[in-house]
Order: structure tokens, then C-alpha cells, then sequence
């Protein structure tokens, strides 16, 4: 399988460390507009193909994900376009909120994909089993996967794409909390991390709900339900909402 990304940014850049970091090196073509960005990931991943021609890179490609800005995503299709028609390629766009009727599949992925840790949302497209198939596989490598309805992309945008700046911004207030409350920002951060990561252990390997979690440290007249109804009355979960719907169309 030949991987094309089309962008050197943050999302193309994730997907293609992180599919490297895994052992595709050898099998991906990152393009980008200057060399010198190109360079760095040559440098690291010497088995990667890099180049700044668009069309040489996708003449001889299985999947090319368009990882440009949306704005250019118009601009690159009509490129490649010409080269894509004499090949069977699966042309992919993973840039936020962007359809085109010459793009073959829409997916969402996040910028955790770097790290092997990823969700990503693919569009349910009308394409052969076989190359939805490799797809799935291609962005399993980097974390999880969903297939769904055109209807449901956007809020897999939101819990996915721009959901995983939503729980950084959590880590920050917490990290300030523990500084204010007197810990050191190190040491706070590490906590925090910890902290998080223990609480997303425990859901998945218990399969409780959240709210069964919470029940477990939460002491009748205690710290945690005072804790809990403070940040309610703060708009805490009103808050989270309104974020998730900021977009809604």
C-alpha cells in the first residue's frame, strides 16, 4: 500500500509520525511547498519519500490523504486531479468541515495520532468494501476508529478533532489549580497527567459509566461533592456543551 500525505502541518505531520513511528516509512510520500520542511522529516525518517510535486507523488498512490488547509483543499483537488483519474487511488480529506464531490472519502482524525493514541472518524462513503477496508486499517495503526454517517461527522469533529483541545484546556485549569493550591507546575502537570490517565484506565477496563466512577470517591458530605457542585454551579457541564455545539450547523 502507497500512502501520499498532501501537507506537512500539524494534522499531516501527525499522521505521518505516527505512521513512520509504526513502521510505514518505507511506504509513505509526504509532500509539502519548501524543502527545508520536508528536510526535517527526511532527517528522522530516512526511509520516507519526500517531495515538493504534487502530481509525481500521487501518480503511483493507493491512498492519498489531502491534509492541506481547508481553504486549499479547491485549489489542490483541481491539481491532482488530472493524475488521480488514470489511477485507482482513495482520495482522502481529513481538513475540518470540508466536502468536495471529487474527494472519495471525508475522515477526522486528531493530532494524537502521533502517538499511536488517535481517534478518527471516517465518513461512511459509497466505495468498495476492499478499499474502505484498507482505510480502516491504515488509521487503526494510529489509534481507534468509527465509520459514520455523513450525518454524525460533525460531532465526531467535535469530540474527536477539536475535542482533543477541550480536555487540554481541562489539563491547563487543573495544572493552575494545583499551583494555586501550592504545587509546584511540574509537579502539578505530572499529577494532572496522572491523574487523567488513571481515570480513562479505569473506565476502560471497568466499562463503567462515568457518573458509577465518580459514585466510588464520592463521600456524603465530602471534599469530591463539594468539589463536583462547585464547578456545576460554575457552569462546568453547561460549559462543555456549549463548546460542543459551538459549531453546530
Amino acid at each position: 500500500m502507497r500512502i501520499v500525505v498532501i501537507g506537512a502541518g500539524n494534522m499531516g505531520g501527525a499522521l505521518v509520525r505516527g505512521w513512520c513511528k509504526a513502521g510505514w516509512a518505507s511506504s509513505i510520500t509526504i509532500t509539502a511547498r519548501s524543502e527545508e520542511t520536508l528536510q526535517r522529516y527526511t532527517a528522522i525518517y530516512p526511509e520516507l519519500t519526500a517531495t515538493t510535486d504534487n502530481l509525481q507523488a500521487v501518480a503511483s498512490s493507493d491512498i492519498v490523504i489531502l491534509a492541506v488547509k481547508p481553504w486549499l483543499v479547491d485549489e489542490v483537488v483541481a491539481q491532482i486531479q488530472p493524475v488521480l483519474r488514470s489511477t485507482n487511488a482513495l482520495l482522502v480529506s481529513v481538513a475540518a468541515g470540508v466536502r468536495n464531490a471529487r474527494i472519495n472519502v471525508y475522515a477526522m482524525p486528531n493530532i494524537a495520532a502521533e502517538y499511536g493514541a488517535g481517534m478518527t472518524f471516517i465518513e461512511e462513503p459509497e466505495r468498495p468494501q476492499e478499499q474502505m477496508e484498507m482505510l480502516k486499517h491504515l488509521f487503526s495503526i494510529v489509534g481507534e476508529v468509527q465509520v459514520v454517517p455523513h450525518k454524525l461527522m460533525d460531532a465526531g469533529m467535535q469530540i474527536s478533532g477539536c475535542g482533543i483541545a477541550y480536555v487540554m484546556r481541562y489539563v491547563r485549569a487543573m495544572m493552575q489549580g494545583g499551583v494555586e493550591l501550592g504545587l509546584r507546575p511540574d509537579d502539578a502537570r505530572e499529577a494532572v497527567l496522572q491523574t487523567m490517565k488513571g481515570a480513562v484506565a479505569l473506565l476502560q477496563e471497568s466499562g463503567k459509566h462515568p457518573e458509577q466512577a465518580i459514585d466510588a470517591v464520592t463521600t456524603p458530605g465530602g471534599y469530591t461533592i463539594r468539589g463536583l457542585n462547585a464547578m456545576e454551579e460554575s457552569g462546568f457541564t453547561r460549559s462543555v456543551l456549549a463548546g460542543l455545539k459551538a459549531n453546530k450547523k
